[in-house]
């Protein structure tokens, strides 16, 4: 999609990268054509099934290393991801998050046996991942998060709750951020995996019902003494899940980016087919001057949202992309999103207030984007710690 008909950076340009793009875009329309979106939808979730064609279709694990059990590529290919999820509209399914936030945890800061472990089996489907940072009285205050992970002899005994986790109905392997000296504040912060097939205490809670985002389940979860082996504190060491968290941030934040972008292109190839075809008055809505006028608006915002993205993506492709900078990305382009898919319904007329179309889910959908991955607030309070 080029609805901006702004040039990919260089770096997007590649032959690989454009011929991974078109496979990707097949596979979506084969596996998540829009009468599959809405049965996600309709069941709060996506099927089972699709994580294991994700797998068999080299989908998963997409920027790991091959000798690590991935696909080889790197962060390029998980934007071509997000931007076609979001392009055809089936963002709702949560690989993103299983390939761009919780392997990367593995792979950054795991041990070798750990990796050996994880990382095949999260590439092929078998393990669905989570990360469970959120809790009911901490969310993004991460110093403030309560759950205990606490050693008895060679193994870890997990109590708390988690709360908003995506992916929560249905992953089965879980990064959970808990205290394993709750004494010690930030510096008690660890990492721990919770493989949750069979694990004795780990309940699921209900997959809560949200304004958008429908077809991602969204869960509570909750740890009742789940006895978890020592070897599965991220790194082998206790002490080190605030500083691997702060370091990871960064990409979740430019992952919100890309997707803020992708989805507002999509309201806007919409919005430009309905004003085609719409007529008022005797003429088409887009031969309004106002409709013109607000579409201008529309494409000069996008236009510098992609850019900057653009911008940040070739930054954290060279190993400089700082928090701020991140948080400049996480926080303008979804204020951005949210204002101009509010324009785009507007133009829609009562329509845009109707779910069967597009831009009504789009708008539903961004709204979250101002709230987790930490909030706009305290995106923030973090770029003004730099002035």
């Amino acid at each position: 999609m080029n609805v901006l008909n702004v040039p990919e950076p260089a770096f997007m340009q590649e032959e690989e990268i454009t011929l991974f793009a078109d496979s990707v875009g097949k596979w979506i329309d084969e596996h998540a054509s829009p009468e599959a979106v809405q049965s996600w939808l309709a069941n709060s979730s996506v099927p089972r099934e699709l994580w294991n064609a994700s797998g068999e279709a080299g989908l998963l694990g997409l920027s790991m290393p091959e000798d690590d059990g991935g696909m080889g590529g790197d962060y390029r290919h998980e934007v071509v991801l997000m931007r076609q999820l979001g392009w055809k509209g089936a963002d709702h399914f949560g690989i993103s998050l299983h390939n761009a936030i919780v392997m990367p945890y593995i792979w950054h800061y795991g041990t070798a046996e750990q990796k050996a472990r994880w990382l095949p089996r999260l590439q092929s489907g078998e393990l669905v991942g989570a990360i469970a940072m959120t809790e009911p009285g901490a969310g993004s205050d991460l110093q403030g998060v309560k759950t205990t992970a606490i050693k008895t002899g060679n193994q870890y005994v997990v109590n708390g709750s988690k709360t908003f986790i995506t992916n929560g109905q249905l992953a089965n392997f879980i990064i959970v951020v808990a205290k394993t000296d709750p004494s010690e504040g930030a510096k008690g912060t660890s990492l721990i995996v919770v493989e949750t097939d069979g694990a004795e205490g780990f309940e699921r809670g209900r997959n809560l019902h949200k304004i958008g985002m429908e077809g991602n389940d969204t869960s509570e979860l909750f740890f009742n003494d789940v006895k978890v082996p020592g070897e599965n504190i991220i790194g082998g060491g206790e002490g080190q899940g605030f500083i691997q968290l702060m370091q990871q941030l960064p990409q979740e934040r430019l992952n919100i980016a890309v997707q803020g972008v992708a989805a507002a292109e999509r309201g806007l190839q919409e919005t430009l087919a309905y004003v085609k075809d719409r007529k008022a008055f005797g003429k088409r809505i887009i031969d309004f001057q106002n409709t013109q006028f607000k579409l201008a608006e529309v494409k000069t915002k996008l236009t510098v949202a992609k850019v900057f993205v653009d911008h940040c993506l070739g930054l954290h492709l060279q190993g400089k992309l700082d928090a701020a900078t991140a948080s400049m990305a996480k926080y303008w382009v979804t204020d951005i999103q949210g204002e101009v898919i509010d324009e785009m319904l507007q133009l829609h007329g009562g329509y845009g207030y109707m779910n069967e179309y597009p831009i009504a889910q789009l708008y539903k959908d961004a709204r979250v984007q101002r709230i987790y991955g930490g909030t706009n607030e305290i995106m923030k309070l973090l770029i003004a710690r730099t002035l």
